[in-house]
């Protein structure tokens, strides 16, 4: 970016990988605030925060407000709830196009004109290998991710000649709290061992271990960086391989 100190927006910002990506570009400099729906996790991170709902349109309307200019948004944000494909409820799919794919177009159709009136930003959406290929009883996360790069790459196409940027960064099973979740959920569901469960998450990564946040991280501070000038429409695969293995 060739803004001095640019302003970044993290949503999802309170941990995981929102977290991961708010700390390493506050080290290179960025000004960052971090967004999601628990301000007391968001107090804990030390740094600028907005408290957002990203599900709720009125609710990311205020905090944009609040937080004035955005030349960084990185839309993080995210859930992942499982079923399988058939027994896929109503209920269930909603809440993962509503958090997953309909909060990213949301987002994007209201911070990116101010960076159009500038001629220069970046829209970076954490997406997930999910973005690309199937998983077993994620069919309503995985619909909902190959919507949000289908969403980023029709937007830079429009994007193209306006200075303004929108890219994907697609990680595998990352070291996070969203991971610890989905372990607890299916030894409780299945009665396997805790350790076992990891092994079936782990497997599909030919080196053979998770995806680490500040892997991420540093995926998203290039994207933000004027050296990714010319990035657009991408989809940043952080798998160890796992997509074309």
């Amino acid at each position: 970016m060739s803004e001095r100190n640019p302003n970044v927006v993290v949503t999802g910002g309170g941990s995981g990988i929102g977290l991961a990506i708010a700390r390493v570009l506050h080290e290179r400099g960025f000004q960052v605030t971090v967004c999601g729906r628990n301000e007391a996790k968001l107090q804990r991170t030390g740094l600028s925060y907005a408290v957002m709902d990203v599900c709720d349109d009125a609710s990311i309307a205020e905090a944009l407000q609040r937080i004035g200019r955005c030349d960084v948004f990185v839309a993080n944000a995210g859930a992942a709830r499982t079923a399988p494909a058939l027994k896929t409820d109503k209920e269930l799919w909603d809440a993962m196009i509503a958090v997953n794919l309909a909060s990213v177009v949301r987002c994007s159709q209201m911070v990116i004109p101010q960076m159009l009136e500038r001629k220069q930003g970046r829209f970076i959406a954490i997406a997930s290998t999910a973005s690309v290929k199937g998983y077993a009883y994620s069919a309503a996360y995985s619909a909902a991710k190959h919507g949000v790069l289908g969403w980023i790459r029709s937007l830079a196409i429009e994007l193209a000649k306006s200075g303004v940027t929108a890219n994907a960064v697609c990680p595998g099973f990352t070291d996070t709290p969203l991971l610890e979740n989905a372990l607890d959920a299916v030894e409780s569901r299945t009665g396997r061992v805790r350790e076992e469960v990891l092994d079936q998450f782990v497997k599909g990564n030919p080196m053979g271990r998770l995806i680490d946040p500040a892997e991420v991280a540093e995926a998203v501070a290039w994207l933000a960086s004027e050296g990714a000038a010319s990035v657009n429409g991408q989809a940043i695969l952080i798998d160890g391989g796992e997509t074309i293995s």
